[in-house]
């Protein structure tokens, strides 16, 4: 653990900054990122003008949605065709809370990153890290492009064609929308109170898919940074015994590691305070949409219209990727931070004097109370729960067509 190259304060800002920039975005893009000392007046005006507006197009979009589902709807098919889009809102206006309300931990891990990029002293271990903060702006991109694409391809196929409707003898051109209101609070059938909520609609998703883009990134952007430390612990611990013979050497690097180690559980523990609500969430309400949009999806194959069964995919693929993503995540950790026990046993131990080989016992203990990333403290995530959610949704979708046929 030899000090070869010392980084500049300014290097690992930028390094830092790159690992979140992706999530940053979506994050100001929501007013959602955690303000600093250092945040300009810009955001903070921008972050008190979007919360409120943003909140209250959530709001008209779900609220009416909700009572249109429960007191308006007459059929099975046209509450289920609201359920989807409904549901959608519901995931998104949590997630948007929840990182409102943890705005706090956020900042406390960004911080606890910005701090680990400076501690780390060698080319090597900063490259390792870069690696994975690589990875992690990988699964940024490609939950943003699935998720955004999806909702927004799926709105725009429900609005785009017009649908004629005859209200008291009166024949109206209207825009269907995917989260129909209720009509006694907001008609929404007649012009220009159809244009606003179709932009009101439009707004919602964009807010609600961000959230959930934020959500993911930030948990990726999180767990892969976690495992560039815990990989850089790998290269430590088998460095440990390189100069045995200089006894005090060896202890004081034994000193450091079990340090980072603790340092890295307690991080570690912080995702797991922040995520395991929303990840409940999304493994619930993922589950409930990758059932509704199989149904949607046969009940249109027949009429074949392109535009709604490419969106119905996308989505389906976003929602599946996205619980991919927190079980992968839930995985890695995991098995990961039991790693560290396994390398501890792995070295050469019994060339390090006796008391320095005592302290790796330490570790080895510490790493097999592993922290588990869970869905509301009730579920592990591993991919042996992603093969579960992907089996009970086709369950539900037989259910649902054979309640609909």
């Amino acid at each position: 653990m030899g000090c070869k190259h010392v980084p500049s304060n300014d290097e690992s800002t930028e390094n830092n900054d790159y690992s979140l920039q992706l999530s940053r975005w979506f994050l100001v893009s929501i007013g959602a990122w955690p303000q600093t000392r250092k945040s300009t007046v810009l955001e903070r005006l921008s972050a008190f003008v979007l919360i409120p507006v943003f909140s209250a197009a959530v709001a008209i979009n779900a609220i009416p949605c909700l009572l249109y589902v429960f007191f308006e709807a007459k059929d099975i098919q046209s509450k289920l065709n609201a359920a989807g889009p409904l549901i959608h809102r519901l995931m998104g206006s949590f997630n948007y809370w929840t990182l409102l309300r943890r705005t706090s931990d956020m900042r406390d891990c960004i911080r606890h990153m910005e701090t680990d990029w400076r501690l780390v002293r060698r080319a090597e271990d900063r490259e390792l890290m870069i690696q994975y903060s690589k990875f992690g702006c990988f699964i940024t991109v490609m939950c943003a492009v699935f998720m955004q694409s999806g909702t927004m391809l799926f709105s725009v196929a429900k609005a785009v064609k017009t649908i004629t409707v005859v209200i008291d003898n009166q024949t109206i051109t209207m825009h269907p929308m995917t989260c129909p209101s209720y009509q006694k609070l907001i008609d929404a059938r007649f012009s220009p109170a159809n244009e606003i909520m179709l932009i009101i609609q439009f707004t919602s998703t964009y807010v609600s898919s961000a959230s959930t883009v934020c959500v993911c990134s930030l948990a990726a952007v999180f767990a892969m940074h976690a495992c560039g430390q815990l990989n850089v612990l790998y290269v430590w611990l088998n460095e440990l015994t390189e100069n045995h013979n200089e006894g005090d050497l060896a202890e004081m690097k034994l000193t450091v590691l079990v340090e980072h180690h603790l340092r890295v559980l307690g991080f570690i523990a912080r995702i797991e305070s922040i995520m395991h609500k929303v990840c409940l969430v999304e493994l619930m309400g993922c589950t409930i949409n990758m059932c509704l949009l199989g149904y949607y999806a046969l009940m249109n194959w027949a009429a074949f219209d392109a535009a709604k069964i490419i969106s119905y995919v996308i989505v389906y693929l976003s929602m599946g990727f996205n619980i991919f993503i927190f079980c992968y995540i839930g995985e890695i950790l995991t098995e990961q931070c039991r790693n560290v026990g396994d390398m501890a046993y792995m070295t050469n131990w019994y060339k390090l004097r006796r008391r320095t080989a005592l302290g790796l016992v330490l570790v080895i203990a510490r790493s097999n109370n592993v922290i588990k990333i869970t869905a509301g403290k009730l579920f592990h995530l591993s991919i042996t729960t992603f093969g579960d959610v992907i089996k009970t949704s086709v369950v539900y979708l037989n259910i649902l067509r054979t309640m609909a046929m």
